[in-house]
Formats: C-alpha cells, structure tokens, sequence
C-alpha cells in the first residue's frame, strides 16, 4: 500500500449533516456533561458546546483517509485545530467541503495526512474551519517531506486552572452515538489488531472533556466566545481513567493547556491552544472568503457539477458486479500480489464468489475459496449500495454493515485493483 499523491489538493465534499437540540445534547452527555451543564443538556434555552463541530466533520475524516489510501489498521488522530467564525446555531444542516492539504513522512515512524475543510449553515454563515492531521502509522518511509516542527512552552508555574474529570468506563459507547462508530473503539478484537489491549478512549471525546473545562474555567456559560480550540493527541487514554485538565492564561483572551492521564501521569492531549474573547464581524467575513480563496468551498459557492456516481449509472444486481470484475481488473497494479478475496454476499440475490489474484492476473469463481487470505461479508443490498456510491466504504465497515475476516491489509488492496 502507498499513500495516494494525487489526492492532494482534490475537493472532497460537499458533506452534509442534519441535526437539532438532541443531537447537542447526546454529543454533550457524550463528553461527560450532566445535570451541573443544563446549557448543554436541556432544550431550554440550549447552547452548542463548540466542539460539536467536530460531529459534523466525522464523515469528512473518514473521506481523507479513504482519499489518502492510508491503511485503517495503523490510523490515529495526530492533531486537531478548529477555527469558530460564529456561534453554532442549535439546529439546521451543515455543509463541509475540504480537500487534503500534505502529507508529511515521519520514516519509520509513519506519516502525516493534513487535510482541511470549511463548514457552513444552512443559514447562509461560515461557521468553522477544520484542520485535521491524521497519523498513519503503517504508511511512513515514502520519502517525502518531513513535518515542520513546533513547539510550545507552557509557562513554569502552577495552572491557573486545573480541571479534574472521570470518564466512564463505558464513556465511548455513548459517545461514538454522535458519529464516530470506528470500531477501534468498540470492538477488542480490532483493538488488538491495531495493536492495543482493549478498546480506547475516542480522543475526540477526551477532547470534548478539555473543551467543556476551557469554557467552564475561562469564559464560563458562554462557549459562543470560543473563538480557536487546537491541540495534539499524544497518548493513548482507556476508558475509566481519570483526566486533569491543566489551563494556563498566556494574555487577554489567549490560554494553554493539556489533558493529562491521572493514574499513569501521561499527558494525553498536548500543545493546547485556545483563543476566546467578541469577535469582530470584519474578521468573520475575511474568515470566510480566505476558505473559499483556499479551495475550501462553502454552500454559498456555485453548485457541484452532477456527480460521477450519477453519470456512471447504477449496478442492478450482485451477479452483474461479479461478472464485471474481470473487465475492470487493473492488471498493471496486480505484479507481485498473491491473493484471494472471498465475498459472502448475503440476503435475496447473494451468493458465495471469490477473486484470485496472482502476479498480474485475475480469475472469478462462484463458491468458496479453500483458503482465501480475507473475506468479506456484506449484505446483498449494501453491497449494491457500495458498489453505486451512496454507501461509502469506511461507514459500511465502521458500522459494521461490512465485515473482513482474515488479514484487513489485503482487503484494502481491492480497491487498488479493481476499478469498479
């Protein structure tokens, strides 16, 4: 596997999400607020912890790192930055439309894919920027450019406010509800493929926790000041262990911070920034045009042309993909590889169907395989809706609509070889 070079710069989007005051209030709860947070968890007069921003992006993480071709099993959540322009209203639908922006190589280490978006309300407004890096660790050593250093100095003094909180044992199963249903965090057999002894800790979620503790320390009942939230996920936090979150003021409306790990002393989130205070409307407009000028469109710019999944048709049956593969095998991505993917296709029109690959050729067969090297499950109509685009492959595999046994690395190599 390598990482896609030509994804760069390439518009993914726009991403729509529909939400109203539940949807806040089940992402709140899902950061630990409670009854002490009424603002944030009753529909009398509700609020949007600003954070929420990021459930609204869930779907264009998963769009990056399909458009990166980075591999599943080594991806975490490297850094996160989020630009308010305005307050998020308490309903509507919000647009995203972004694009990857770098890769950075870390060598053994792995690699970096920075990507980042703009999202608009349904009322016409700007309302954030999202700048997103992801940490491939299994996609390091292609030579490219290094990642540009930065470094923070927090001050040498006690906090000035020092934030302490408990996540749930079972904290990530309410909180993946808003969206974030990677199965890294639910599910201990994909945990220990990807190398952890259980599920983890979303760090988004813990980050939700830091966000909650900002505006409580800082700016308190009023998250529509939050103007920038930035940081770096450090290290790994598992569900049940208490955090501390440290705040420092570094100037007017300027603090840092950290979310440190309790029980192991380890700092979890790292490089905190965060930025507050009345914005001026000038810099709001000025926000807004300079993510257009950035390729990042909002819904205030010109309709998308008819999209490619339309133009291509439809696929009516799961036989007729089957019998399509050999035509849209790419022979001259297949040198060297030795594999057989099985397909279990469940439900009305399902079926048992295999795709050997070896060293540049292909060959489909009806029924199984004796020792195929994955295989897939799925069924029958999500799988047409795979194959016709408005089931996009990493939510069928998050929410578990598609199933891979055997080795996940070699699954990802279908979409390399096939062109479907």
């Amino acid at each position: 596997m390598a990482l896609n070079r030509d994804a760069i710069g390439k518009k993914i989007g726009p991403l729509t999400k529909t939400y109203d005051w539940k949807d806040l209030v089940l992402y709140a709860l899902g950061v630990g607020a409670g009854f002490d947070e009424l603002d944030y968890t009753y529909e009398k007069n509700l609020k949007a912890l600003p954070s929420f921003s990021i459930a609204a992006v869930f779907e264009f993480f998963g769009q990056a790192a399909l458009a990166s071709n980075l591999n599943l099993a080594g991806v975490l959540h490297g850094e996160q930055e989020l630009i308010f322009h305005r307050p998020i209203p308490t309903a509507g639908t919000l647009t995203t439309e972004g694009q990857i922006t770098h890769y950075y190589d870390k060598g053994p280490k792995g690699a970096l894919v920075v990507a980042e978006s703009a999202t608009a309300h349904s009322n016409g407004e700007t309302l954030f920027t999202s700048i997103l890096t992801l940490f491939a660790r299994l996609d390091g050593g292609f030579g490219g450019e290094a990642a540009p250093s930065r470094t923070i100095t927090f001050p040498d003094r006690e906090p000035d406010f020092c934030v302490a909180a408990t996540p749930s044992p079972s904290q990530p199963l309410l909180y993946r509800l808003s969206g974030d249903i990677f199965p890294l965090h639910v599910d201990p057999e994909f945990a220990r493929m990807a190398g952890f002894d259980r599920p983890i800790m979303h760090g988004l979620c813990t980050h939700g926790f830091a966000c909650r503790a900002l505006i409580a320390s800082l700016i308190p009942g009023k998250p529509e000041l939050a103007r920038r939230l930035a940081c770096r996920f450090s290290k790994t936090l598992y569900p049940g262990d208490p955090i501390r979150t440290q705040i420092w003021k570094t100037g007017a409306g300027e603090a840092l911070w950290r979310t440190v790990n309790v029980r192991t002393g380890e700092t979890v989130i790292d490089h905190g920034l965060f930025a507050y205070g009345e914005r001026a409307e000038g810099a709001i407009r000025n926000a807004g045009r300079a993510a257009v000028a950035n390729g990042v469109q909002t819904a205030e710019a010109e309709p998308a042309a008819p999209s490619e999944k339309a133009a291509r048709g439809t696929v009516a049956s799961v036989e007729s993909v089957f019998a399509k593969m050999p035509q849209v095998f790419r022979a001259e991505k297949a040198a060297g590889i030795h594999c057989t993917f099985q397909y279990t296709i469940t439900g009305e029109g399902g079926g048992e169907w295999f795709a050997e690959v070896k060293d540049g050729t292909c060959r489909i067969e009806t029924g199984k395989h004796l020792d195929p090297g994955c295989t897939l499950i799925i069924a029958a109509a999500d799988f047409l809706a795979l194959m016709n685009g408005t089931l996009p492959a990493l939510e069928a595999f998050t929410s578990g609509k598609l199933k891979i046994e055997g080795d996940l690395i070699k699954a990802q190599l279908i979409g390399k070889l096939f062109k479907m």
